[in-house]
């Protein structure tokens, strides 16, 4: 939930996810919003930050916990304003949806590894046990997302470092996650 602060310019990500991917890890989590509020144009990124907050704010109304609810709404308060109302370096909110994580991650160097039925079951389980009726989880080509009705709040995916020598070049496409 901090990588999207790094999309102002095309440097500082890419620096980042080469570093993580000069690591060799494993495996390397993104969990980000699930959102597009890098639109240069005001209207469109009010447009889609009218429609995500409301939803993420429908469901916080769900939640029966007030204190930790008037925390989120507080966080939430402070995103909403540096997403309408901030430009350039200003602006840290940047949130992108999981297709165009899928297609740097992709070019960085990174593929996709698939969270399984069984994370998504553990997750559908856990959202029965403590969450309020209406969040539901999905699986999307392999991620996860957390939603409220039908509208995805926040996405969840699992990479894998390609070996130096498999580095993705420009030429090479990223379709759906998969390198072609």
């Amino acid at each position: 939930m901090q990588l999207h602060k790094l999309l102002d310019r095309p440097a500082p990500i890419e620096a980042v996810l080469g570093w993580i991917r000069s690591l060799n890890p494993k495996i390397v989590t993104v969990v980000e919003h699930e959102a597009d509020h890098n639109q240069p144009g005001f209207l469109d990124r009010f447009t889609e930050s009218l429609y995500y907050y409301s939803t993420m704010f429908d469901s916080l109304d769900a939640c029966a916990l007030q204190p930790e609810k008037a925390l989120a709404e507080m966080y939430i308060q402070r995103e909403i304003c540096n997403v309408v109302s901030c430009e350039g370096p200003a602006r840290l909110e940047r949130h992108e949806p999981l297709a165009r994580w899928r297609e740097r991650l992709g070019r960085a160097g990174f593929r996709p590894l698939h969270l399984g039925s069984n994370a998504f079951k553990q997750a559908s389980m856990l959202l029965t046990l403590f969450s309020a009726e209406g969040y539901c989880v999905e699986e999307n080509e392999g991620c996860l997302t957390l939603g409220w009705h039908s509208r995805p709040l926040i996405a969840a995916s699992a990479w894998h470092a390609l070996p130096e020598t498999a580095a993705v070049s420009p030429d090479v496409a990223v379709v759906g996650g998969a390198v072609m």
